[in-house]
């Protein structure tokens, strides 16, 4: 939620700023409401300071011997008017809401205006592997080895999802744990949410209402409650109408979840497999920051996503993204792609983003500042530690052999009970 006085105060600012991700405001008629609201406000106050004065005044008057009855009829009038007032101001401030709910974060001052043409790389880790022998696609690899079962998933659930079987299953599990024991040990807290929330944990994450419909949504159940598409959603409303103390901030927590997305893809060639599916599995990190220690804490996130898939020895790069295509909710992300062979392209398998105060402001998440004694909204921040469900394939393409078997990374074998490759099963 951006904050309606930098708006007044700073009009000309956030519409240029909004602009970069690709939305031009007129914020004429919120202004208007704005003011409108203020003028009420004293009106209504000024009003209602001379019916406690009356108010005040009918034991002297009685005492006196004097007629209140026409203070009382006063009073009467007074509190029928007070009523439009308060009516008047609902509908003001329910405008004002409305107006501001759908617009999305401002994005940080450096990012360049656009999309993903202006994507900036500003990292490359290691290089594209060059093969000696014809490589196999992610595909044709999982299910030579036997790890995943693409054709039994679709019978029972549809496209877009997978069987994860026998070692693939093992498989998966060892980059989980390898994810968890990580974040345990730079002493994150691990969280397991619940995975249906309700509709107001949508809204502070900033995903509604722009997003409703990317959200699987329970039928027959009221209040609405949906499954969580990422375990963002549940820690960013952990400290909901929460007052933190700034000595306990930056608080560092991380979940690990499956999500559950509606928009699974095109099901391009490009995006066959794991790609993108219905359902995968993440671990995400989240922060709670103060304004000063934000910065601090997004090149932490971003430092250990990097980590993780450096840990995995694959080719990677890291991108600054251009403002629009950093998602709503973000004022700043640098995305961790991870390079898949048979594709010849980079895919995302961590974001790491800086919402500042915009899911704070949502979610009326603050801090008590210990020097001034004022009470400040939070910085959120959060990355994938990360999704799984294309560092797998990148793991099988980067990492397979002449004789169709698969490397594990060392870091995954204490995990895989030693085990150093993976071999193509016989059918």
């Amino acid at each position: 939620m951006l904050d309606i006085n930098r708006i007044v105060n700073e009009t000309k600012y956030v519409h240029d700023a909004l602009t970069k991700k690709g939305f031009d405001v007129d914020f004429t008629p919120l202004i208007g409401m704005y003011n409108q609201r203020k003028q009420l406000i004293v009106k209504a106050e000024d009003l209602k300071k001379e019916k406690n004065q009356l108010s005040a005044s009918v034991p002297v008057i009685k005492k006196q011997g004097g007629n209140v009855e026409e203070i009382f009829a006063k009073v009467k009038e007074m509190n029928v008017e007070i009523a439009k007032y308060d009516e008047k101001l609902k509908e003001l401030e329910d405008g004002i809401f409305n107006f501001i709910a759908p617009l999305p974060n401002i994005p940080d001052d450096d990012l360049l205006p656009g999309e993903k043409e202006n994507n900036k790389v500003l990292k490359m880790f290691g290089e594209p592997r060059k093969y000696d022998f014809k490589p196999k696609d992610h595909v044709e690899l999982c299910e030579s080895l036997g790890l995943i079962d693409y054709d039994r998933a679709a019978k029972v659930s549809g496209r877009g999802t997978w069987f994860y079987t026998g070692l693939g299953a093992r498989l998966e599990w060892a980059l989980l744990n390898y994810f968890i024991d990580t974040h345990i040990a730079d002493g994150y807290k691990f969280i397991l949410p619940p995975h249906i929330l309700n509709e107001e944990s949508g809204f502070v994450a900033g995903q509604f209402p722009k997003f409703k419909q990317d959200v699987f949504w329970l039928e027959g159940v009221e209040p609405k409650k949906f499954i969580l598409p990422t375990a963002e959603t549940a820690l960013v409303n952990y400290h909901r109408n929460e007052i933190l103390k700034e000595e306990d901030l930056p608080e560092k927590l991380f979940a690990y979840t499956p999500c559950y997305r509606c928009e699974a893809g095109s099901y391009r060639t490009e995006e066959r497999g794991m790609i993108r599916g219905y359902q995968f599995n993440k671990v995400e990190m989240f922060q709670y920051a103060t304004e000063k220690n934000s910065k601090q804490s997004f090149e932490e996130l971003v430092n250990k996503a990097c980590k993780l898939v450096e840990g995995l020895g694959l080719h990677f790069r890291l991108s600054k993204l251009a403002a629009g295509d950093c998602s709503h909710s973000m004022a700043r992300t640098y995305d961790i792609e991870v390079w898949i062979p048979s594709m010849g392209i980079y895919k995302e398998v961590s974001s790491a983003s800086n919402a500042n105060d915009y899911q704070a402001r949502r979610g009326n998440i603050r801090y008590k500042d210990k020097e001034t004694g004022k009470i400040k909204f939070c910085h959120t921040l959060n990355a994938s530690g990360l999704a799984t469900s294309r560092v797998l394939p990148a793991i099988v393409e980067q990492c397979q052999n002449a004789d169709g078997s698969v490397t594990i990374p060392e870091v995954l074998r204490k995990y895989m009970g030693g085990m150093e490759k993976i071999y193509p099963v016989k059918k």
